[in-house]
């Protein structure tokens, strides 16, 4: 099979990579020409692809990479991998999803399939992506489906391959392309019945896991007023064997998925007439946490931020990736500063934010925090120092200092 993938970021290069390994020949499409040119010469900063990779398929052909529209003429299946971020006021902002949407509608050819892996609200497919392709290319016998992505970056254990995909197509001709399509390099495929199946089982599963996160950080209040810990009561109720899961507190969410995908749900919901309420509110909780953190950060350490330093060990939204989208530990950066602390950070995998660099860890602070324990990080440089240290780490691990939260 010809394919195109539109969007080459962390959802589309390895998509793209699997498929050419799997035999198809792809065409990976951006409107970055400086990202094209890096992928050209092998240069990526996926967690899921190797330098080695994309030079190997490059020069067996199986893949290449472009700006330009001319090169997709010959692809048969067009699959979207582009960006769904929120918008200033929390709602879906789709400019790269309209975007794709006319760029496929130019250069695309009749009895193609398009399928969506681009996270949206409920509906997207049937009632965006087909009209505007349908109206714009002029071509009324398109085949759609979709396939929303499940990336976790930097997950060593669930990939591409052995993650199950959720398939559906707006005919059962689209459905059996899709699946013929992903059968091709994923280990499982489930076929629901409606594209709106699909849409909302990813939007659902990552709205259960804010949720939950909610439910933890509004415990881990309780927990700090009534003087007990928080990971503690978690992993005692672990131990049932049934009915319960754990999760655990955290400065809040980061990434794409948590923070993002319940309130295209919630847009859903809206759509649909209903207020989601119990969604809305566990995104306030998680939102809020930074400033509430901030607050007890400050009571520690005697009542008044003003001139302390303050260092925090990892600002990606998770350990062992480099990736900033929507990392809570950047609103926290922004609360301490707010309060008069002066803050400094260390992260291994992140060289500059903001026009900050990244230090190494300083035994001389008034403060450390584990906000992002990346394994490259040595705290022993804290412990040997007896600096006062809090782990705000949402994980069940032990790096010499009680949790925090």
């Amino acid at each position: 099979m010809n394919i195109a993938i539109i969007g080459q970021g962390y959802v589309g290069l390895p998509l793209g990579i699997h498929a050419a390994k799997a035999g198809h020949t792809v065409v990976g499409f951006d409107v970055d020409s400086q990202r094209v040119n890096s992928l050209k010469l092998g240069d990526t900063e996926s967690p899921e692809v190797t330098s080695a990779e994309i030079l190997e398929l490059q020069k067996k052909s199986r893949i290449s990479f472009t700006c330009e529209l001319e090169k997709l003429k010959n692809c048969t299946i067009f699959i979207i991998a582009v960006p769904t971020p929120l918008d200033s006021a929390g709602k879906p902002d789709l400019s790269n999803l309209k975007s794709a949407c006319e760029l496929i509608s130019k250069i695309i050819s009749s009895k193609c399939l398009i399928i969506n892996e681009s996270t949206s609200y409920i509906g997207t497919l049937r009632n965006l992506i087909k009209p505007m392709i349908d109206k714009l290319s002029n071509k009324d016998n398109l085949e759609y489906a979709v396939a929303p992505e499940r990336i976790d970056p930097g997950n060593k254990v669930w990939n591409i391959k052995n993650t199950p995909r959720n398939v559906a197509g707006l005919t059962s001709l689209a459905t059996q392309q899709a699946v013929d399509l992903y059968n091709s390099f994923c280990d499982s495929v489930n076929v629901v019945s409606s594209a709106e199946v699909a849409e909302c089982a990813k939007l659902f599963e990552n709205t259960f896991r804010q949720v939950n996160i909610a439910l933890v950080n509004e415990l881990s209040k309780v927990a700090n007023k009534l003087n007990f810990s928080t990971h503690e009561a978690v992993r005692a109720a672990a131990t049932k064997p049934f009915g319960f899961m754990p999760f655990y507190p955290s400065i809040g969410v980061g990434g794409h998925c948590i923070p993002v995908d319940p309130s295209y749900l919630s847009y859903s919901a809206e759509l649909a007439g209903v207020d989601a309420k119990f969604i809305n509110l566990a995104n306030q909780v998680n939102s809020s946490m930074p400033k509430i953190i901030t607050e007890r950060v400050r009571d520690y350490l005697g009542g008044d931020l003003t001139g302390k330093q303050v260092q925090i060990a990892g600002i990606s939204y998770k350990p062992d990736i480099s990736d900033l989208r929507e990392s809570p530990a950047l609103s926290l950066i922004r609360e301490l500063t707010i309060s008069g602390a002066n803050v400094s950070w260390h992260d291994p995998l992140v060289a500059v934010y903001e026009g900050q660099q990244s230090v190494a860890l300083n035994s001389a602070v008034d403060l450390g925090l584990i906000v992002t324990p990346h394994s490259q990080i040595d705290f022993s440089i804290w412990k040997k120092a007896n600096v006062k240290v809090l782990d705000l780490s949402a994980n069940s691990n032990n790096y010499g200092w009680p949790k925090f939260l």
